[in-house]
């Protein structure tokens, strides 16, 4: 009878100490790491922007590789959302409560089993320099369990490390990345162009062709996409696009060119244009540089297309399109002027 009493005692007293540690433990978790990453923002967030994504660095896959997650909604949309369960993980869902694309996302996080709790994560993304410092933080309401467990040693100290793990597999993905398209960058990084491969579409154009010496190309230019689109407006055909200059031949020795004042259109060769010509650039891959500036200046990104060309191998299997997307009557500035050149390449 004595032992009973004894271990009624014991029972009673262990549920009063539980009872006040749930009493005196922290109501609220907050754990926050952060981590400087040498990649760009926008390179970061392609593995923030989506629950999906956040699998490939979150350190919940590796504390419980059995968990199982599904997913509902446009994924990185607001609303969308993502549940898991597993054997160590417990059962739980989370949802995008907030996103401002580039920058951060807010995540509400509601755990079911092992026990009920609420919660909310946020990852925040800003500029540091080169580097882009990555803020991956929690808060929660402890539930009465997770106020006596905090007693004993807090969330920040159980999760904080983790956070830490997780964000340090994220640099090692972005900077991986970074280090990537700074190579293709690089690798098609010529005379201080960009050069671009693009598939381009057909486009018809309409307009003047003829043998023009250099000093004379921008009055020919100037009066000719005149008299196209005066010629088109009378036929009822809409240009679709920039005036272009199609360049089929560069003659060094006679500082001349072959070369079309071209109004691109919907193609209809029925249609009679009076003075002009069609002609139809086939869909193809093609080069693309854009030149800001003077059309007198464009002779630099030629060159950086020509020797991409050599790089890859490449032949041109087309005229050479400049494509004027400014139009200088409007704009003044000749450093604003924006010039587009293609050279279809086989």
């Amino acid at each position: 009878m004595r032992a009973l009493k004894t271990v009624l005692i014991i029972v009673v007293a262990l549920v009063v100490f539980g009872l006040l540690l749930g009493l005196v433990g922290p109501k609220h978790s907050h754990v926050e790491r952060s981590v400087a990453i040498g990649a760009p923002q926008s390179v970061v967030w392609n593995h923030v922007a989506t629950l999906r994504g956040h699998d490939a660095w979150s350190p919940f896959r590796d504390l419980d590789p059995a968990m199982k997650v599904s997913y509902e909604g446009e994924d990185g949309a607001l609303g969308s959302k993502s549940t898991w369960e597993g054997p160590e993980a417990g059962k739980g869902m989370q949802e995008i409560t907030a996103v401002e694309p580039g920058k951060s996302m807010m995540v509400g996080l509601h755990f079911m089993e092992p026990f009920s709790e609420e919660a909310e994560a946020s990852i925040a993304l800003e500029p540091a320099g080169d580097s882009t410092k990555v803020t991956w933080a929690y808060d929660g309401e402890n539930s009465f369990i997770a106020r006596i467990m905090c007693v004993f040693k807090d969330m920040d100290a159980m999760m904080g490390p983790v956070f830490a793990s997780g964000l340090s597999k994220l640099k090692q993905l972005s900077e991986a990345d970074a280090a990537k398209l700074a190579a293709d960058l690089k690798a098609r990084t010529f005379r201080g162009y960009e050069v671009d491969e693009v598939d381009r579409p057909a486009v018809t154009y309409c307009g003047i062709r003829n043998t023009v010496k250099w000093a004379d190309l921008y009055s020919f230019f100037s009066g000719s996409f005149h008299t196209t689109e005066q010629a088109l407006g009378q036929v009822g055909m809409k240009i679709t696009g920039a005036p272009a200059g199609l360049f089929y031949k560069w003659d060094e020795a006679k500082k001349s060119t072959d070369v079309m004042a071209a109004m691109p259109v919907v193609a209809d060769s029925t249609v009679q244009v009076a003075g002009c010509t069609w002609v139809t650039i086939p869909a193809g891959k093609a080069l693309k540089v854009t030149h800001h500036g003077n059309y007198d200046n464009t002779q630099e990104a030629h060159h950086a297309m020509d020797d991409m060309m050599k790089v890859k191998g490449l032949q041109l299997r087309d005229a050479v399109i400049e494509e004027y997307v400014t139009d200088p009557g409007q704009e003044p500035d000749t450093a604003k002027w924006l010039t587009n050149i293609y050279y279809p390449v086989r």
